[in-house]
């Protein structure tokens, strides 16, 4: 009799939602310059047998601060823990933290820059001197108790850095900026992507994605999730480019990257106002949606790709929105009203 094949973790394909994000910095790809500098910092820490210096990441979502905060202490093989600052309402829900770190452990927090006042101010003296003051009782009674800290590394991840104080930034050793990946670096993140989804993906498919992606990782792992479905059902798992190219169709994303709301966003402001300049709330009100979701998550990457343009009277299609969505810019345009690339 036969004996079953014995499936490994890493090719169970009954795991659908398995760990993609990379376990070593060695591992990942992209973000060289941030990598070379936190692998000084690291090595350098590592021989001390010291804490690593506080680091702050900052960049949009998905290109990697969770994933470096994570591998940093697989690096320096001490334990980590996280939470997030919405999680954090009161100083009160910072100190079971603090106090159960061990020796050299990393805090890592993400969303920081949405931490409360209190909780902020709470950190100066845990991150400078390694300690807490806390008051009990109230008036005349009260007094302070002050606890030492073991040593720690808070590493904080924000996608709006400039929402935290200047005295919060200033405590961080290192700040690293995350920027958009190459497309060579998008394609490899997919090829890696797929062995560990057990995804056969042919090479030019790898880099038709990698173009449909918006230079992020995060977008375009949840992308191949997509294809790997439809070559599952439609395809017997052969995820070949006109394979990925229909799913992605279907899906409504074409060949920048952009769904469909995004094109509802440009055909409404080239048939609706022309062209623009036009307000940002007098779009999202045209398009039935709110305001936010419009300049938070539709914006910033037709802004990036030079789709739109921001004018001091408003948002303005350019003429490579005009060439990308097949339509002519309006023949009675005023100066202002023109494209301008």
């Amino acid at each position: 009799m036969p004996r079953e094949p014995i499936l490994t973790p890493a090719a169970n394909p009954d795991e659908d939602d398995r760990e993609l994000r990379p376990q070593r910095m060695r591992d990942m790809v992209g973000q060289r310059e941030v990598m070379e500098r936190l692998d000084i910092a690291v090595d350098a820490a590592r021989k001390r047998g010291e804490s690593l210096g506080h680091i702050l990441f900052d960049g949009p979502p998905g290109l990697g601060k969770t994933t470096f905060a994570t591998c940093i202490p697989r690096e320096l093989n001490v334990a980590l823990v996280t939470s997030s600052g919405p999680a954090l309402k009161a100083p009160k829900d910072l100190i079971p933290y603090l106090t159960n770190m061990e020796e050299n452990a990393v805090l890592f927090i993400d969303e920081i820059h949405r931490l409360p006042k209190p909780v902020e101010e709470y950190l100066y003296t845990a991150m400078e001197d390694f300690r807490l003051d806390i008051v009990l009782g109230e008036g005349v009674n009260a007094r302070t108790i002050n606890l030492k800290l073991k040593k720690f590394t808070l590493i904080g991840a924000t996608t709006r850095a400039g929402m935290l104080s200047a005295p919060l930034r200033d405590r961080f050793h290192m700040r690293e900026h995350l920027g958009f990946y190459a497309l060579p670096e998008m394609t490899e993140i997919l090829r890696r992507s797929a062995k560990k989804l057990n995804v056969r993906l042919a090479e030019d498919a790898a880099l038709e994605i990698a173009k449909r992606s918006r230079a992020t990782p995060r977008i375009g792992n949840n992308r191949l999730r997509w294809i790997r479905d439809y070559a599952d059902s439609k395809a017997g798992g052969n995820a070949t480019l006109e394979v990925s190219r229909a799913a992605l169709e279907m899906a409504g994303i074409d060949t920048l990257g952009l769904d469909k709301q995004d094109r509802g966003y440009l055909e409404t402001l080239m048939r609706v106002f022309g062209g623009g300049p036009a307000g940002v709330e007098a779009i999202a009100h045209t398009m039935n949606l709110a305001t936010d979701t419009l300049s938070d998550e539709v914006e910033p990457f037709l802004l990036r790709s030079e789709l739109v343009i921001r004018s001091p009277r408003g948002r303005v299609a350019t003429a490579k929105a005009y060439e990308h969505l097949q339509l002519s810019p309006p023949a009675d345009a005023t100066d202002s009203q023109r494209p301008l690339f």
